[in-house]
């Protein structure tokens, strides 16, 4: 009794102790972005997020359980008392071993339907099938589409191409079974936000050309992750400490998910892993260039790339590769891509991805229509039917996903 009264005691000292410090930090470092007028419900929120994130870290440290474990459990325990299905039918599958979940319309339908492909975001180490529930829930009622959410693998048991290669696998089954789910082959979309839209960028390309397979009708991108070559673009730099979403926490995921070691952060953030020659090759696509002036900072900006380090280029090659960078892709690859649509938020470090991957394919005569929310944040759409901590921006991301989704 005394031992469990003293461990109880010591915890919630722990506890309280954590909670103060996460605290403070909210108060007096964390900025909120000036368009957004709710504040305070913006300071709750992220108080929360790296209240969780602090606490997974001790216990991670404390070897009790992995920080993303830790938090995928409490993001689901709080989702569970908000799932709505809004109306769809929900069916929860496996192909294979991935864990997949079917949202199809109860309502009649005179012919095969429009289907989508989504997959989810949390940088491998956040999100599943139940924090993403509504938001695809809601999609396929609203475009009246047959939605398939993809569970795949992730940090700290997975790591890359695993997550990928889920993604490429449940598409597959699913493209071969259309008929089954009553899905119109020739009205896919490839969907997902963030590291899931990064995802949808790499099977709308892999796909290409598969005479097996329907061909994907569109892409829909929500604030993607589609090249790890250049982090000092305007966005990174103007947004470094964004909240959700901080160039530090975003390259730490990158590297666990990536299996890079940390102390390679800094030669990824100089950009000194860049062979001359890669550059040469991929400056035109991926250079600060490339970024619209009114997106710009004003200042003097850090040399890019900076000197070769051959061993750092030897650790970090791998980020090359067209299936953690499809930005990289070939002109005549990116001029066979779907129409696009994408998203993109101003407060968030990967702002600058979106523009860069949208001039690529503009620049090849691709179909774009573009989205971009003044007020938006790294993951603000999965807030869009929370209420009191929904935003407009999460509105405004949704609806107009909606409305691209219900012209094709």
């Amino acid at each position: 009794m005394i031992l469990a009264i003293l461990f109880f005691t010591t915890a919630s000292f722990l506890v309280l102790g954590i909670s103060v410090w996460v605290l403070i930090k909210e108060i007096f470092t964390v900025h909120v972005p000036p368009p957004i007028p709710q504040r305070v419900r913006f300071h709750i929120l992220h108080y929360f997020f790296q209240l969780t994130i602090a606490l997974g870290n001790v216990l991670e440290k404390m070897k009790v359980c992995s920080m993303p474990h830790f938090f995928r459990f409490i993001q689901d325990l709080l989702v569970s008392f908000k799932k709505n299905n809004f109306g769809v039918l929900v069916k929860n599958l496996h192909f294979g071993t991935i864990p997949v979940r079917l949202f199809q319309p109860k309502t009649t339908s005179s012919g095969p339907r429009r289907g989508i492909i989504y997959y989810h975001g949390g940088g491998a180490v956040f999100g599943s099938l139940d924090s993403y529930h509504n938001t695809c829930s809601y999609l396929a009622r609203e475009t009246d589409s047959v939605l398939l959410a993809v569970g795949y693998r992730k940090l700290p048991d997975h790591h890359h191409p695993i997550a990928y290669q889920d993604c490429l696998n449940a598409t597959i089954h699913f493209l071969r079974e259309h008929k089954t789910y009553g899905v119109d082959p020739a009205r896919v979309v490839v969907s997902g936000e963030s590291i899931g839209a990064g995802a949808a960028a790499i099977i709308a390309q892999v796909l290409l050309g598969r005479k097996d397979l329907p061909q994907v009708r569109a892409q829909v991108l929500i604030n993607p992750v589609v090249q790890g070559v250049n982090f000092q673009l305007p966005s990174y730099q103007q947004y470094s400490n964004a909240p959700f979403m901080s160039r530090k926490f975003l390259m730490t995921c990158a590297c666990k998910y990536l299996t890079i070691d940390l102390s390679w952060m800094d030669a990824m953030l100089k950009g000194t892993f860049i062979p001359p020659d890669n550059w040469k090759k991929y400056e035109k696509w991926v250079s600060s260039d490339n970024i619209p002036q009114r997106f710009k900072s004003h200042g003097p900006q850090p040399e890019f790339p900076g000197p070769f380090n051959e061993t750092a280029y030897l650790e970090i090659s791998h980020i090359f590769s067209l299936e953690t960078s499809p930005l990289l892709a070939d002109d005549k690859t990116i001029a066979q891509l779907p129409e696009t649509f994408l998203v993109s938020s101003e407060y968030d470090p990967l702002r600058d991805d979106t523009l860069l991957y949208k001039k690529r394919l503009e620049d090849q005569g691709v179909p774009v229509t573009w989205c971009h929310l003044e007020d938006g944040f790294h993951g603000c759409i999965v807030l869009f039917d929370m209420k009191t901590f929904s935003f407009a921006c999460s509105q405004k991301a949704m609806s107009s996903t909606i409305s691209f989704i219900k012209s094709i």
